[in-house]
């Protein structure tokens, strides 16, 4: 099967994209809105993922978010909640191009990853193309050469085995978790990253992807982020967002409150 307007398949951009050593900026979505995630996916990024490890919408399917985002440029992958076959399955058959997969520390893990996001002979995916026959097709070859899987490493145990990860074939990236790094590091998870140890966690993943030709992603300033390596960078979320547009409007409330008391 190609990819053709009669068949309504379509590569994934963001693939080809990060394949091609370009660099990549998107967004997160964390409430589990569906409107939410349209607005953020017609904002011109090249990808949102939708988050459904610490999302507030808890363990529901993603396909109302999905539809919406489905007229969009952006390539909308889910973060899975675990790294479980079904879950895998359930996201990419509900229309998303890829996963992230959090908590991965050893190639066994890696491995297990790749193969829930890919069809037989390559994996172990289940053929049952409910909505994702709309977005990368239902040809078994086509969408295991056009589905992402990325895998984050955010452990100690897992930095100690980035190489052998980043080598899993079928792994196209690895995310970082910084916060759960900190923790496993013995740092705060706020503060932790601007350790040195942290710092250096940070960079031997992001070695460890250069050495397999895979690409690194990280949440932060994308022009920073780019420069230290990373191509895949998310500049921010929804939540984050609304925090910063409410401290903006707290900052001038509080101006015209002090412009009254003069």
């Amino acid at each position: 099967m190609s990819y053709s307007a009669t068949t309504g398949a379509h590569p994934n951009r963001l693939r080809a994209l990060l394949e091609s050593g370009g660099t990549a900026v998107g967004l997160a979505c964390h409430t589990g809105d569906p409107h939410v995630a349209e607005t953020l996916a017609m904002a011109g990024f090249d990808y949102l993922y939708l988050d459904q490890q610490h999302s507030v919408g808890g363990l529901a399917s993603p396909v109302e978010m999905l539809r919406a985002t489905a007229r969009t440029g952006t390539t909308a992958l889910v973060r899975v909640a675990a790294n479980d076959l079904v879950l895998i399955g359930r996201a990419l058959d509900a229309g998303a191009e890829g996963v992230i997969v959090p908590n991965v520390e050893s190639a066994a893990e890696a491995a297990r990853a790749a193969a829930a996001a890919h069809y037989p002979p390559e994996g172990r995916r289940s053929w049952g193309p409910t909505r994702s026959a709309f977005g990368l097709g239902s040809d078994p070859g086509c969408v295991n050469g056009q589905v992402l899987c990325l895998v984050m490493i955010e452990t100690a145990e897992g930095v100690a085995r980035a190489k052998e990860i980043t080598a899993v074939p079928g792994v196209h990236g690895v995310y970082v978790g910084p916060g759960d790094l900190a923790v496993s590091l013995g740092l705060d998870p706020v503060t932790g990253p601007k350790d040195e140890r942290h710092r250096q966690a940070v960079a031997e993943i992001r070695e460890a992807c250069a050495t397999a030709g895979i690409a690194a992603g990280i949440t932060g300033d994308p022009v920073t982020e780019a420069g230290r390596g990373f191509r895949m960078v998310t500049a921010g979320s929804d939540v984050s967002f609304l925090k910063a547009g409410l401290a903006a409007a707290r900052v001038r409330r509080e101006a015209l409150t002090n412009e009254g008391e003069l």
